[in-house]
């Protein structure tokens, strides 16, 4: 039996700021989704996905 070590592949990424514009496209994506779950959906708390009545 052989071990293997996988190591992520270096990013040499020629244009940061693209980097940084998707970072920040993420983080909205996930603010706009939680916005949604508690105005739309009522979920919120510590326990998302069960509604409190």
């Amino acid at each position: 039996m052989s071990a293997a070590a996988f190591h992520p592949a270096p990013s040499h990424s020629h244009h940061p700021h693209l980097h940084r514009l998707a970072e920040v496209l993420h983080a909205i994506k996930v603010f706009v989704g939680a916005a949604f779950s508690v105005a739309v959906l009522g979920e919120y708390g510590e326990d998302p996905g069960v509604l409190r009545k």
